[in-house]
């Protein structure tokens, strides 16, 4: 059984949070943002950096770790912020069916292969097919 989520380490936790502060001041690589959305109980707006990735003209946003806190807080939220520098962009999120994942999750692991091949069994060079059996394992949400 796979857990429902891949909780970071203290080092990790670390690494974000002031990576986070370098996307969010602008810093950081292209298609990095900081994701800032409402936590689902206690109201308080978390951050946490993310990646976005284009698919046919489309962008989305890929939890790698799976359902963590920041897709269970955007689930119930609906929308989020993605801030870069002094640019902020509110979205409405669109959760994605396990059966349109795969070309999504294929074109996330090769752009991002580096920072998250980690997280997915499936090596970033496989076809979209190759993708199909771990879909559910991730969350994926097209930003409107």
């Amino acid at each position: 059984m796979t857990p429902e989520f891949a909780a970071p380490t203290a080092a990790e936790r670390l690494f974000n949070r002031v990576f986070g502060l370098l996307v969010g001041l602008g810093l950081g690589p292209r298609d990095y943002y900081l994701l800032q959305v409402r936590g689902r109980t206690t109201g308080r707006v978390r951050s946490t950096p993310v990646n976005v990735v284009e698919v046919d003209g489309h962008r989305f946003l890929v939890a790698p770790r799976g359902r963590t806190q920041w897709v269970r807080n955007a689930e119930v939220a609906k929308t989020v912020v993605l801030k870069v520098g002094r640019r902020r962009h509110t979205y409405r999120l669109q959760p994605l069916a396990d059966a349109d994942k795969p070309e999504v999750l294929r074109a996330y692991v090769e752009r991002f292969r580096r920072f998250v091949q980690r997280y997915f069994p499936v090596q970033a060079a496989s076809p979209a097919s190759a993708f199909i059996p771990i879909a559910a394992r991730y969350p994926v949400f097209e930003l409107l």
